[in-house]
């Protein structure tokens, strides 16, 4: 992977940006010394790092107006950044661009239960919300696995889901209003706690644009009533295709659960060793079903739901039957990425999206590019939705390996879209995937996308060198000719 050539003369400026930033900011607010820019090198994809030219953590909207307003008129590039922990390096520092960071906005605003809405500030933890509005039987709904660690700005820009999804949805589908900054200081709101918004879906634009449109600086969303009841069942399988079966028949027969979970033989032995869920270790795959709603429909749908998985081959099945037994079961799923980090030196979280029937066939064939690249690979991943989440596992120490660890979540993912899948469902683009948009979109596709960049950043100072894999003049797409050129990519940085 590449990215932009670092713009030398920025770099040269680099004490006057400082001191230009010290008049906008409080010091404290503008990190500048090599050690304390550490921390900032990297996101989730620690395979990459890079130090920023500066970090900024303003406190206050205007704060961030101002900082986006001067590095317009500088020709400065800025990254925006929530807590890091995204997988695709999306919040992934350049040397010629300011690191701004969201941490400081921190605060929920407003919560309003008769409209069931929370209005926050893009630093609160998606938990966060949750705990926020629970003593009132009240939940937020997308629940990603690092929820008490990743930030609702940043599950704005990556549309995240989480383990409840099937039923609940994504960030989008729990979003209500935005306030976001543009590359050249103007405030923007959109949406409200309003149901309907007028004119353009200016707010479906901005989910899931990864930090090239816009900084967030306010997130509404909706809440939800904790459903009255919610169990969940546990199913083991003897093989990843049967446990694959089992999804599509529950889907098929409409039955929506609240969430559906699956792991493989090796996940299932990391997290049983690791939380002692109650996991069973004597089969090949472990679907995690839950249902909620009111106690009768509940206890109906896990019969119906029990005979499905036993025609499909389930050889074991247990139901939860205490809250405790069922956050436990939950806990396990939830802790699977550190529980496979306990089992290899490193690994590489993948993410892709495919249709649920083509299940079985995609897991027989992750198996066999397993074995072809002799690398193993875990599989954790929400079935219900078809979201995959491969963790290959590999040795940083070991030469070679990290490349060969990224040719196989390659072609895991044009796999993805050979079944007519996509190449992400809730990480990003980042620069992970961003050398394979090709596989998925044609260059006039591509063209199309960077059009609405354009409208939003025509100068592309926002986090340049994400999703697209050849940088266009926004002046010629304008005119909808073919920019011949290319934006030199030198090497990426690797730790």
């Amino acid at each position: 992977m590449q990215m932009p050539e670092p713009d030398k003369g920025v770099i040269a400026r680099r004490a006057d940006i400082v001191e230009a930033l010290r008049t906008l900011l409080p010091a404290r607010c503008v990190i500048a010394a090599e050690e304390e820019l550490r921390p900032y090198e990297t996101d989730g994809l620690t395979a990459y790092r890079q130090l920023p030219l500066i970090v900024v953590l303003p406190e206050t909207t205007e704060q961030v107006s101002q900082v986006l307003s001067f590095c317009h008129r500088e020709a400065i590039k800025v990254v925006p950044r929530g807590a890091g922990t995204g997988l695709s390096g999306g919040a992934l520092p350049l040397a010629d661009a300011i690191t701004l960071g969201l941490g400081k906005f921190n605060r929920i605003l407003e919560i309003d239960y008769a409209n069931r809405a929370v209005r926050a500030q893009p630093g609160v933890t998606n938990l966060g919300i949750t705990k926020a509005v629970e003593q009132e039987g009240f939940y937020y709904a997308p629940d990603p696995s690092s929820q008490i660690a990743c930030t609702i700005g940043g599950n704005v820009a990556e549309n995240s889901g989480g383990v409840h999804c099937l039923k609940y949805g994504v960030t989008t589908n729990n979003l209500l209003g935005l306030e976001i900054v543009m590359m050249d200081g103007t405030i923007l709101k959109v949406g409200g706690k309003h149901l309907d918004s007028e004119g353009y879906d200016l707010l479906g634009l901005l989910t899931g644009s990864e930090g090239l449109l816009g900084v967030i600086t306010e997130v509404t969303v909706r809440i939800l009533k904790k459903p009255e009841t919610a169990r969940a069942l546990l199913l083991g399988f003897s093989s990843n295709e049967a446990a694959g079966d089992c999804v599509g028949r529950v889907i098929s027969a409409g039955i929506i659960p609240g969430g559906m979970e699956m792991m493989d033989r090796p996940a299932i032995h990391a997290v049983e060793d690791f939380v002692h869920a109650g996991y069973p270790l004597d089969v090949e795959a472990l679907l995690i079903v839950e249902l909620d709603g009111p106690e009768t429909e509940v206890d109906e749908l896990l019969e119906r739901v029990s005979l499905i998985a036993k025609e499909a081959g389930a050889v074991y099945s247990r139901v939860s039957e205490s809250e405790e037994e069922r956050l436990r079961f939950w806990a396990g799923r939830k802790n699977a990425f550190p529980a496979v980090g306990r089992i290899s030196p490193d690994y590489y979280c993948m993410d892709g999206t495919i249709p649920r029937n083509a299940l079985p066939k995609v897991l027989a064939r992750m198996n066999e590019l397993s074995r072809e690249f002799g690398l193993d690979v875990a599989n954790v991943f929400h079935a219900g939705d078809g979201n995959l989440h491969p963790l290959i596992l590999y040795d940083a120490n070991k030469e070679g390996e990290l490349q060969k660890a990224e040719d196989l979540g390659n072609e895991i993912l044009k796999l993805c879209v050979e079944v007519g899948g996509v190449l992400t469902g809730e990480h990003g683009v980042g620069v992970e995937k961003r050398d394979l948009m090709g596989a998925m979109f044609t260059e006039e596709d591509l063209k199309q996308q960077q059009r609405v960049k354009c409208a939003f950043d025509p100068e592309a100072l926002l986090n340049p060198g994400k999703v697209f894999p050849v940088l266009h003049r926004c002046a010629e797409l304008g005119r909808m000719h073919i920019h011949k050129g290319q934006v030199p990519f030198p090497d990426l940085p690797r730790f």
